[in-house]
């Protein structure tokens, strides 16, 4: 059955997940009244929130405003034809099921009207009245097999349609989230695709199901109309007029009291959002805390009752306002039944058409009127939700031009030798590259450091060595294979990275340090050991089989330095023969990080290491150490060489001997 107008609130707050972001999108226009300010002696002012910015569930909410239902018309096919591709790529013998049912029922639903003639034909004869009823028991056993079967062509038609909507949302879904794992790591750090992202993901790929769900009501409803109109069509050509002179009145009121709705919640979006985040602030965990610490309930109650009034009046207003549309609505639709009806009496003296045709025009005006209003909420519904789910199909094509073409070259899997040569790396919107011109080398077994103040360009090119990201000029060399044409997922198999800002997998400790591989307890337990893990997972309840997040059952959080050493395990247990160390250190405590480069030393076991950090005490021994400096290696050499130059990397080295000496 099609949704009713009622059923889809603009204004209604979107998923946890899809909380206000700080996109630069122009606020609603219309009225968006603020807190009204308290007053009494001893009271504060209610506190007043800025305006909030559209979030990306309201990106087109604008564009709908605006919209009017023949604009809405004139973009159907397309939609349609979206829906059935998406539809047929999801199912192809559901999509089949549910147009072809669809169909049959419209056919049984002239049908049946066209059988009550002769129902009528047959009582309104002369002649004794049990005559009369078996002369129409022929035509009354054809209504009742035409309305069986219509329902059951419904009922059909109804399943394969609920059976589409999840196996469309799993078809795009995966469309989706298969191309961001595949697109660059540098896509990420252009704002236009991220922000093409986000709108993609927070409604346009949830919109998929609703598109095609809405493009077959619309469909259902466009061949009700077609039967109605076709059934009076057949009884006689005057009366197709009278069915566009029914509909129109009822037509007029669904599509004002709709739009109405439609641009009120689209008004008081900003004031039914502020309303959602302060409830989030009273009822929330994260918040729940400080609440009670400095006493913020009368506040915030004070604050959620000033917004939810100023809502509660506009909806008031609108339902004030949605009635008399309605009244007037119905009053006109009245009126053009009464014409249907002088019209229809006007035919039926002038002998035009028989009683029972009459009666069965009655029947199929009916029938038109309620298939009309179901079309026009289905278009518009569909229309909007079409804006949305362009932002999926626009996001898509974006993403796959960005994947690019295959590599078929196959990534080595060790090497002798890395070489960086003369690499250049921009930031995607950045005016000055992040590396100008570097060149480095990383010979097998080494520990080799990068240094440098932040910004300095480190992080990137550790990213540039591991395939991660692209150079826009230069190249980086394993042995003598260019990574630009190499299978990446080949290559990053055959690297481990131990990041500052790794990922808390919502997983248990097993899968949080294997990362989904399976190579045996012992490995497992190995890795934990070499970087201290072992003595966090004795802690948990579970050992290994412990989830690591509070939001489940039975599950535990870490502390901050607890998880840098499950990472650290992570990496270890990866056994690539190289390892890159960004900051691994930053959340332990002293005597943790010199125990962990201990570690890194005593197990590198041929491992060739890069080691990223700021704690310039830790690289003392590394072979051999780059300083990094505005995207450009400004010094090289052993810490006593770098120590003797007296450059930038004795400075910095002083600088912290210094602090911790004083």
């Amino acid at each position: 059955m099609p949704d009713t107008p009622s059923d889809h609130d603009p204004a209604s707050p979107p998923s946890p997940r899809l909380a206000p972001d700080s996109l630069p999108v122009p606020p609603a226009p219309g009225p968006a009244p603020e807190p009204d300010a308290a007053s009494g002696p001893g009271r504060t002012a209610t506190p007043v929130l800025g305006e909030l910015n559209l979030s990306d569930w309201y990106a087109h909410a604008d564009t709908m405003t605006d919209v009017g239902f023949l604009a809405l018309s004139r973009r159907l096919p397309a939609l349609v034809a979206q829906a059935v591709r998406l539809g047929w790529l999801a199912s192809p013998r559901d999509i089949v099921v549910t147009i072809g049912l669809s169909l049959l029922g419209g056919a049984f639903t002239a049908f049946g009207l066209l059988a009550t003639t002769g129902v009528l034909s047959a009582l309104f004869e002369a002649g004794p009245t049990p005559e009369r009823v078996v002369a129409a028991l022929p035509s009354l056993v054809l209504v009742g097999v035409a309305g069986i079967l219509r329902t059951l062509m419904q009922a059909g038609s109804g399943w394969a349609q609920s059976r589409l909507d999840p196996q469309v949302s799993r078809v795009a879904e995966e469309r989706l989230y298969g191309l961001t794992g595949q697109v660059s790591l540098a896509a990420f750090d252009d704002s236009d695709f991220h922000d093409s992202l986000q709108r993609a993901s927070s409604r346009g790929v949830t919109t998929a199901g609703t598109i095609v769900s809405t493009t077959i009501n619309v469909l259902t409803a466009f061949i009700g109309i077609v039967s109605a109109a076709g059934v009076l069509g057949v009884l006689h050509p005057v009366l197709l007029p009278l069915l566009v002179l029914a509909v129109l009145p009822d037509a007029w009121a669904a599509v004002r009291t709709a739009r109405m709705r439609y641009t009120t919640m689209y008004a008081i979006i900003p004031v039914s959002r502020r309303k959602w985040i302060i409830s989030e602030l009273l009822a929330e965990r994260a918040a729940a805390a400080e609440v009670r610490s400095f006493t913020m309930r009368d506040f915030l109650l004070r604050m959620y009752d000033a917004v939810a009034t100023a809502e509660q009046d506009v909806r008031l207003d609108l339902a004030r306002r949605q009635t008399f549309a309605k009244v007037v609505g119905e009053a006109l639709g009245g009126l053009g039944a009464a014409l249907v009806y002088v019209a229809l009496g006007l035919l039926l003296a002038s002998g035009a058409v028989a009683l029972a045709v009459a009666g069965t025009a009655v029947l199929a005006i009916r029938s038109g009127q309620t298939y009309l209003s179901n079309l026009m909420f289905a278009t518009n519904r569909l229309y909007e939700e079409g804006l949305y789910f362009t932002d999926f199909l626009d996001f898509c094509a974006e993403a796959e031009r960005r994947v690019g073409p295959a590599r078929p070259d196959a990534a080595p899997e060790t090497f002798e030798r890395i070489t960086a040569e003369d690499v250049v790396f921009t930031y995607p919107g950045a005016e000055t590259p992040a590396l100008r011109g570097v060149s480095v080398h990383i010979d097998q077994g080494e520990v080799i450091a990068l240094v440098g103040e932040n910004g300095s360009g480190k992080t990137t090119l550790a990213k540039l060595l591991a395939g991660l990201y692209e150079p826009d000029g230069g190249r980086v060399l394993w042995d003598e294979t260019d990574l630009a044409g190499v299978d990446q997922d080949g290559l990053r198999r055959n690297i481990a990275v131990i990041a500052q800002d790794h990922t808390r997998w919502p997983l248990t400790a097993r899968h949080n340090i294997g990362m989904g591989t399976d190579r045996g307890e012992e490995t497992l337990a190995a890795a934990a050991k070499v970087a201290g893990a072992d003595q966090v997972v004795a802690e948990l309840r579970h050992g290994y089989d412990t989830l690591l997040d509070r939001r489940f059952k039975d599950g535990q959080e870490l502390s901050g330095g607890q998880w840098q050493r499950i990472a650290i395990a992570r990496g270890f247990h990866r056994d690539a023969p190289l390892l890159i160390c960004d900051e691994p250190t930053a959340a332990l405590d002293a005597r943790a990080e010199h125990a962990l480069f201990e570690q890194v030393r005593r197990h590198a076991d041929g491992r060739t290491v890069l080691l990223i950090t700021h704690r310039l005490a830790s690289v003392r021994y590394a072979d051999r150490i780059y300083v990094l400096d505005h995207g450009r290696v400004v010094e090289q050499g052993t810490h006593g060489k770098l120590m003797a130059l007296g450059g930038l990397y004795a400075d910095l080295y002083g600088l912290q001997a210094e602090a911790y000496s004083a």
